[in-house]
């Protein structure tokens, strides 16, 4: 992490990251400029590479932040005494709405970085590029498996939440005013909903 950066002021710290992710997702890592970044945070291109040295190095701690900061969330939000599937699925996505309260971008940043295809940004996130999937699934594999009807299949339920939530994300972002509390509340309305036809009476 740079030790720099974390000396400046909070509100300065988060427009800067913000402003980053937003860029990185939108765009990817090739096609993500610096330029547009330092227009977004509203500083200069000089104060950028002084924290960060280079595109691949902001990029880089933006990876290791990004992980760091919703891996606090996920383990601190979800109890370890948790077995009901969905509630489990609830409480992640709870504290992921707390993420995105603070930055809006960083769940698609994430999933922009799961899709990057140029080999000197993938190198350079390849020690942390499995720590959240696998996180992902240590939580929910606390879940009773027992209580889903004979006939449904755990990991058919769970990737086809994993792409509605994805979907619904990015769909709510495509809208003027995005607000993690009603995209939280939709998703738990799919939860809901998912619940009722897949455990057993």
């Amino acid at each position: 992490m740079n030790e720099k950066f974390f000396d400046l002021k909070k509100e300065k710290q988060d427009r800067m990251i913000n402003a980053a992710l937003k860029v990185f997702a939108s765009n990817g890592y090739k096609h993500a400029s610096t330029d547009d970044i330092v227009t977004e945070a509203g500083i200069s291109k000089g104060l950028l590479f002084h924290y960060f040295g280079s595109k691949l190095g902001l990029y880089t701690f933006l990876f290791d932040y990004s992980t760091r900061f919703l891996k606090l969330e996920l383990t601190t939000g979800v109890l370890s005494s948790a077995d009901d599937y969905f509630e489990i699925r609830k409480q992640m996505e709870f504290a992921k709405m707390q993420v995105l309260k603070n930055y809006p971008y960083m769940q698609q940043f994430l999933e922009r970085c799961a899709a990057e295809n140029v080999g000197e940004a993938l190198m350079a996130t390849e020690r942390q590029r499995n720590v959240l999937s696998d996180i992902y699934a240590v939580l929910k594999n606390q879940a009773n498996r027992s209580r889903f009807l004979d006939d449904v299949s755990f990991e058919k339920l769970d990737t086809m939440l994993d792409y509605t939530i994805s979907g619904l994300m990015n769909a709510r972002f495509r809208e003027s005013a995005f607000q993690p509390e009603m995209l939280y509340m939709e998703i738990v309305s799919y939860l809901d909903m998912l619940k009722k036809i897949s455990y057993k009476q």
